[in-house]
């Protein structure tokens, strides 16, 4: 039976809909819309003039329309008489091609073909700073080792337990909170579920964690490396592939439980992790996380290269457990949807040409990756990630040709901005020379 959100308006005393949308650089869009005006929107979608937000499109484009999915309804915890909407892009009556969650629903279509689903599970890293950015929130929060440290996890219980409590009356499912292993640094969990309900939470989790801390006067950043001396915010992914009730990921004949298919789809994202990091680090800002020095805590608990694992977070893959993996590669300004289409494009090319992963490493490679010398390492700025990105055929025609050109056309752009910038350290280093 079709959800009618007039309807739903009236059982759930919304006065209010955030008609919303993501762009190419994850940034969420969004009207407010009254109720008495959904029906319409709901058939018709909100017009937007595209080029005004992060996607390859001109002034002289047509309108165009974010048609919201009804399933997708999410009170605003904090707002309760306001409605959000996920929504997918059309321009003149056509999918827009490059709109994220029409590219993640693209590729979920590819793998349903093939008999499959995928699950996911993300966790999000951010920081609680002060309004400005520039310092962590809790100027007691010092430690050189300050990972689940109980007492400034309890200085933010107001922001974190709302947040929770959230997650826990929208039906997530949410099951643990913990201060990460930089300062002022907070993650937050709730239960897997098919990737585009996964997508669609990770968009409005990063929404929420932003407006309830504003509400307590913080900022709360997804930004991959605010602080240099401390651990970057990741955005680890977990992932099996289903068909109905079975996980196909689950061998109890494999190696570490998992089954063939498994490491075929673990092959794709080796194969294709460089392009890959042009979607999953897709900032400047992404490879001062996964290319950096140790910390003040002693590791940065990101990959620098190509490799697999058991339960062993130093590599860009562990496998915790039987019948899923954890891709650590992706961090928090990651795009939510195309984080799910690229990691599912990746894997289904490696089913597809049962592409084998390799010898499992056992090593600790923050000490002896420089061991290893038959491993890509990943690209050390955004710039090298693009241009692996361009040169994957395959992406390209998973991911559609018309993402991959407006993508990379809009981060290129980016990159000549920031090449463009002057910084002190160039002045420190060069003004005498």
């Amino acid at each position: 039976m079709a959800i009618e959100l007039a309807e739903k308006a009236k059982e759930l005393g919304l006065k209010y809909f955030l008609i919303s949308y993501t762009d190419l650089f994850g940034s969420q869009r969004a009207k407010l819309v009254p109720a008495s005006a959904i029906t319409r929107m709901q058939k018709d979608g909100a017009g937007f003039a595209g080029f005004a937000t992060w996607l390859d499109m001109s002034p002289a484009d047509s309108d165009m329309f974010a048609v919201p999915d009804p399933a997708s309804l999410t009170p605003l915890p904090w707002k309760k008489d306001v409605g959000w909407l996920a929504s997918d892009l059309y321009m003149d009556g056509q999918k827009v091609e490059q709109g994220p969650r029409n590219i993640l629903k693209r590729v979920m279509e590819q793998a349903v073909q093939a008999g499959f689903q995928m699950k996911s599970g993300v966790e999000c890293e951010f920081f609680l700073t002060l309004p400005d950015g520039t310092e962590i929130s809790d100027k007691l929060d010092t430690a050189a080792k300050p990972c689940y440290d109980a007492g400034a996890l309890m200085r933010r219980y107001d922001v974190i337990t709302e947040i929770c409590d959230s997650m826990l009356e929208l039906g997530w499912g949410a099951y643990q909170n913990d201060h990460e292993d930089a300062n002022g640094q907070f993650e937050m969990n709730w239960n897997y579920d098919d990737a585009l309900i996964t997508a669609d939470r990770h968009v409005f989790f990063k929404f929420m964690a932003k407006s309830i801390a504003e509400k307590h006067g913080l900022r709360a950043t997804f930004m991959p490396k605010p602080f240099l001396g401390l651990t970057g915010s990741g955005c680890h992914s977990h992932v099996s592939l289903w068909k109905g009730e079975e996980n196909l990921f689950e061998d109890e004949a494999g190696e570490l439980g998992v089954s063939a298919l498994g490491y075929n789809f673990i092959g794709g994202v080796i194969q294709h992790a460089d392009a890959l990091a042009a979607i999953t680090n897709p900032t400047v800002n992404s490879y001062k996380r996964i290319n950096a020095p140790r910390t003040i805590s002693g590791a940065t608990w990101a990959p620098n290269t190509v490799t697999y694992s058991g339960n062993n977070r130093t590599h860009m893959i562990r496998i915790p457990e039987p019948g899923r993996f954890e891709m650590r590669l992706a961090d928090g300004a990651v795009n939510p949807y195309l984080l799910q289409a690229s990691i599912l494009a990746a894997g289904l090319d490696g089913i597809a040409k049962k592409i084998s992963p390799g010898k499992r490493l056992d090593i600790n490679m923050y000490i002896d990756g420089h061991t290893v010398t038959n491993a890509k390492r990943l690209p050390l700025n955004l710039l090298d990630a693009l241009r692996a990105l361009e040169a994957s055929a395959t992406l390209t025609s998973i991911l559609g040709q018309s993402f991959v050109s407006a993508y990379t056309k809009l981060k290129h752009g980016e990159w000549n901005a920031y090449a463009a910038h002057l910084s002190e350290w160039e002045r420190l280093v060069t003004l005498d020379c």
